[in-house]
């Protein structure tokens, strides 16, 4: 066992600790990554504040980007020294849900309890959502890793791992949006941007971008939303309609918020849909008239991490981006030190930040 660097949970809510952890080398078909970028996503917040239950302590952090410097015997197709991007969506690739083309749903569960690192006395310590990314190294599946080009920067790379994908993917693989449609987009925070900017890419004539906040609308507006409209005005849905001249197609809800979910179906053409994203508390229930959505042939569907097939969808992102049409040095709202990683939760939890970034020092 080797010891790194680590920003551990030992209570919901409290402050994360940077403190030494063990990390095993890597077996069979694992591979391991030192890191050089970790992005915060509102996911590792909702753990850490408990919203998901979980066990601890525990190591979050899953949006991030390093180089290979340790594989299994099992590991074919990467080398040590290759860049790639780590993402929390382990696959066992035999599963049902696998084999049927998704891996997101991968129906063989993982026990992060049982994982590749210790307190540094060697007691239980949980791997968060399969990855611990807020940590020096990682030790994953290869099935979780994608490589990347030599010369693609990392802090950049990091957000290809959940926030880009989240966002572009719930557009282009959950809403199947075609040319012409109009779209909805319910948060403009990280992945609310990204859902924007998969809107567009698919074609949408019309993206209508709702959030609380004015300065965000004008972010959206930015990243290829038509129109922004005000969640706290008197039934905004009306103004998105009258922006588009009709109802919605498909409404991405990016944000965990209930109002936001009751709200949704609202927004609606007839034949639209609610596309279910962002992630409110567990327990958390919204309130919807069935009635209307079967007589008017509405749907809901969830959409988890885009639905997407990284190995497939990262690098078509990758080749977006280096074409200039897709935005990822953009979404960068500020960089961080590990020791700094509670000041960045807090950043983020004020709501402003696009995406902050923790940056690890080689020297």
């Amino acid at each position: 066992m080797d010891t790194i660097k680590a920003a551990v949970c030992h209570s919901f809510g409290a402050p994360l600790v940077i403190e030494d952890i063990a990390i095993r080398a890597p077996e069979g078909r694992e591979v391991e990554v030192t890191l050089d970028a970790v992005a915060i996503c509102h996911s590792d917040i909702s753990y850490l504040d408990g919203d998901w239950g979980g066990s601890l302590p525990a190591v979050y952090g899953h949006e991030a980007a390093g180089r290979v410097t340790g594989l299994g015997d099992q590991v074919r197709g990467l080398s040590v020294g290759d860049p790639v991007v780590v993402t929390l969506i382990r696959a066992c690739q035999t599963c049902p849900s696998c084999a049927s083309g998704s891996p997101v749903t991968c129906e063989t569960p993982y026990d992060g309890d049982q994982g590749p690192i210790r307190t540094a006395e060697g007691g239980r310590l949980h791997q968060a959502m399969a990855t611990g990314g807020f940590a020096e190294r990682v030790v994953v599946d290869h099935s979780q890793v994608v490589r990347i080009p030599d010369d693609m920067a990392m802090d950049v790379a990091s957000l290809l791992a959940c926030g880009v994908i989240t966002g572009v993917g719930a557009a282009v693989n959950a809403a199947h949006i075609r040319p012409g449609q109009v779209v909805v987009v319910i948060g403009a925070g990280g992945v609310g941007l990204n859902a924007i900017q998969g809107a567009r890419i698919a074609g949408a004539s019309r993206i209508i971008a709702i959030d609380m906040n004015e300065g965000k609308l004008d972010t959206a507006i930015e990243f290829g939303a038509t129109h922004g409209v005000l969640a706290t005005d008197d039934a905004p849905w009306k103004a998105a309609r009258r922006a588009a001249g009709r109802g919605a197609d498909a409404v991405l809800v990016t944000v965990g918020a209930l109002p936001a979910y009751d709200a949704a179906p609202r927004y609606l053409a007839p034949g639209g849909k609610v596309v279910m994203v962002g992630m409110p508390h567990s327990g958390g229930m919204s309130r919807y008239e069935p009635v209307i959505l079967a007589a008017l042939g509405q749907g809901m569907v969830g959409s988890k991490m885009g639905d997407v097939v990284i190995q497939r969808d990262i690098p078509w992102m990758i080749d977006l981006y280096q074409q200039g049409r897709l935005k990822l040095d953009e979404l960068i709202s500020g960089r961080w030190r590990l020791d700094q990683i509670n000041e960045a939760i807090a950043d983020t939890r004020a709501g402003a930040a696009r995406r902050n970034v923790i940056l690890f020092d080689r020297n």
